[in-house]
């Protein structure tokens, strides 16, 4: 890594007892480049970029120049830059193609009769397993046990594949199944929002974590002011190689948070809200920034489900600058104090830092938000914009019955064969906890649990016609549900753990009963699915599921109790408790003040260190697979970017210094490896 530095705009930061080299944006614009300090934090990061890739050929001072002029024409002007980020995040389904043309490329050099190994990414790879386990079985005590092992029997070639994979390339590592869900595992352990590498000349750089991914979804990491989002195959690989990635230099719209939450509302209402708002404007092509007195009132978590839904709202991100809360949840997810130490320093160098007070950047356009507005909602039938409150929601599902379903005043209810049970429209058949938007955020999440404990105590259950699941995104969000003695509380009500991954989300919802299914299908029924999940097309949810609703997890679990669209939850009863008395959704919904308390109590840094001190090792399915060449018994002392210990196998590269153990010089070994 080398600039032409044509600025001289290199400088030293020290952290600690620790120097980095850096290109200084300060430096820059001293240097000439007008207007630096009042450019978007996002636009701030591409000029970085720009600095520290100067080579006079796909990078030269006047795209320098280009940036520096954004202040005027405001992203009008087309210029085309070459973005080069500094790592790749794949998930199972896209990332296995790319590792398919490598083997390929390694195959095509031993024709040749060259050495296949030269053939690697020469940019940090990661791809997380999480878009393949389907949700068979449910609501019993091994209903993840169960599915997992279905996964491998439908998988077991591919993951034969990206296990030798994960040992035969350097730069490339693969995280396991039952994992988590990339995106969320990404946010809790992968990025590390400034990294860090050699430079040609040895000194260790200092500069943004930027990613593409080959999942839209890519841009939740926008929430930890890591600028990056989804790509196709082709422009992933060419990043991989450590090729540019072309881009017009886009318009910024900033997006002004004033005001805090009211009780009641959740960060799902917030980012249905945000949705809403941002496909009305029309953001497609564009970066979305968000800033204001109000991002310091959100948690990361809370900044991350909003970046999340970046491509249901059109952006192709949702930056959120380097804040308080990015330190905050850095120290809280494991990362090191010296990792946490140099984001600080390096973002106040920069100006990349969030202050309170400090003058707004310019922006190509701008809308605003009070949070105090945020009401109560969800989003359906059909699209992830189609926001409705929910005091709303049922009389809006009763019109769209009626009219875009063709159902006016159908209230039929079926006997199901065999089931003990009726169904009829509007029936919720599928009630989901699920994806990276909502499973990322433990306020959510400890909400849901708290209405479930809630539900089971007054003696309610859900309705027997309910495909419930609990899939989460990270192995975290269930060592914490437990530690509150939430846990029990959703198993009573069917929410047992179905695995870690996206399940419902992208599909992988399972079949119903089949009894149900021919109920649906041979009566024309409009079944509904609500699930905390980013997208709810016709046909994406399951097959028999016409209506679909997003909602937070807290709403999922109420809905599994109601049982049925067409019941408006702000005024009927979610059930009759065990005491024959109705029980209302505001008797079972708790407070802002009880999320805090148990989710300051229960989530802390020990569970994200223990859980990720060996997130690459998978469990005994994974490590049964075999493949060529096997294991050593090296150990490589060479620390990950969490500073745990990691194995070292045949070919494959330590976490951080990017070269195989068995290929290290005899002096480098005594530094890094021991036998």
């Amino acid at each position: 890594m080398s600039s032409h530095d044509s600025l001289k705009t290199r400088r030293d930061l020290v952290v600690g007892d620790k120097t980095y080299a850096y290109y200084s944006l300060p430096a820059a614009e001293a240097a000439g480049l007008a207007n630096v300090s009042r450019l978007p934090m996002s636009m701030k990061v591409l000029l970085e970029n720009l600095l520290r890739n100067e080579d006079g050929n796909s990078v030269g001072e006047a795209d320098l120049r280009a940036i520096s002029a954004w202040i005027d024409n405001k992203g009008k002007t087309e210029h085309e830059i070459s973005f080069r980020p500094a790592r790749v995040l794949m998930q199972d389904f896209t990332g296995v193609p790319a590792v398919v043309d490598l083997a390929a490329m390694r195959d095509a050099m031993t024709h040749l009769g060259a050495d296949p190994e030269k053939i690697n990414p020469l940019n940090p790879v990661d791809l997380v397993i999480d878009h393949s386990v389907m949700v068979d079985y449910f609501g019993g005590a091994d209903s993840a046990a169960k599915n997992v092992g279905r996964e491998y029997e439908r998988n077991l070639e591919r993951y034969r594949f990206l296990r030798w994979g994960s040992s035969a390339f350097n730069n490339f590592r693969v995280v396991p199944p039952g994992t988590g869900i990339c995106h969320q595992v990404n946010l809790e352990y992968l990025a590390q929002t400034v990294w860090t590498a050699a430079a040609a000349d040895g000194v260790e750089l200092a500069y943004p974590d930027t990613v593409v991914g080959t999942d839209s979804h890519t841009t939740m990491i926008n929430g930890l002011a890591v600028l990056g989002w989804g790509v196709g195959g082709i422009e992933a690989e060419a990043a991989m190689l450590g090729q540019p990635i072309p881009m017009l230099i886009p318009e910024v719209i900033g997006f002004k948070l004033t005001g805090t939450m009211p009780e009641g509302a959740t960060a799902t209402d917030l980012v249905l809200t945000v949705t809403q708002m941002l496909r009305k404007k029309g953001v497609v092509g564009k970066f979305v920034e968000f800033y204001g007195e109000g991002v310091t009132a959100l948690t990361l978590e809370d900044q991350a489900t909003i970046a999340n839904m970046a491509p249901e709202y059109g952006a192709t991100c949702g930056f959120f600058p380097v804040s308080q809360a990015t330190i905050d949840f850095l120290t809280a997810t494991g990362r090191t104090p010296e990792r946490v130490a140099l984001v600080e320093a390096y973002a106040k160098a920069q100006g990349m830092w969030l202050e309170p007070g400090a003058e707004d950047p310019v922006f190509s356009d701008t809308l605003d938000l009070d949070l105090g507005s945020v009401q109560p909602s969800m989003a359906g039938p059909k699209r992830p914009q189609d926001r409705v409150l929910l005091s709303e929601s049922a009389a809006k599902f009763k019109e769209a019955l009626a009219g875009e379903f063709g159902k006016p005043g159908d209230h039929v209810r079926v006997e199901v064969p065999g089931e003990g049970h009726d169904l009829g429209n509007g029936d919720v058949v599928i009630a989901a906890i699920t994806s990276c938007t909502n499973t990322s955020n433990p306020s959510v999440l400890i909400a849901a649990g708290l209405v479930a404990k809630k539900a089971n105590e007054l003696g309610l259950k859900t309705k027997p016609w309910v495909k419930t699941s609990l899939a989460p995104g990270s192995q975290v969000v269930t060592d914490y549900l437990a530690k509150a003695g939430l846990t029990e509380h959703l198993d009573a009500l069917g929410f047992n753990l179905v695995g870690y991954g996206c399940t419902t989300c992208i599909g992988n919802s399972g079949p119903l009963a089949e009894a149900v299914t021919k109920t649906i299908q041979d009566s024309d029924l409009v079944a509904v699915s609500v699930l905390s999940g980013n997208r709810n097309f016709e046909g994406r949810v399951n097959p028999d599921t016409r209506a679909n609703y997003l909602a937070s997890p807290p709403l999922v679990v109420a809905y599994a109790l109601a049982g049925n669209m067409s019941i408006d939850l702000t005024t009927e009863p979610l059930g009759t408790g065990s005491d024959g008395q109705p029980v209302f959704l505001k008797d079972v919904w708790p407070t802002s003040a009880e999320i805090a308390e148990i989710q300051r109590a229960v989530v802390t840094n020990a569970l994200f260190s223990a859980r990720y001190s060996d997130v690459f090792k998978g469990d005994e399915h994974w490590q049964g697979i075999a493949v060529s060449g096997g294991q050593t018994t090296r150990q490589c002392r060479q620390t990950n970017t969490n500073s745990q210990s990691v194995k070292c196998a045949t070919g494959q590269c330590c976490h951080v210094c990017a070269i195989k153990c068995s290929n290290l010089r005899r002096s480098e070994r005594s530094e890094l490896c021991t036998r």
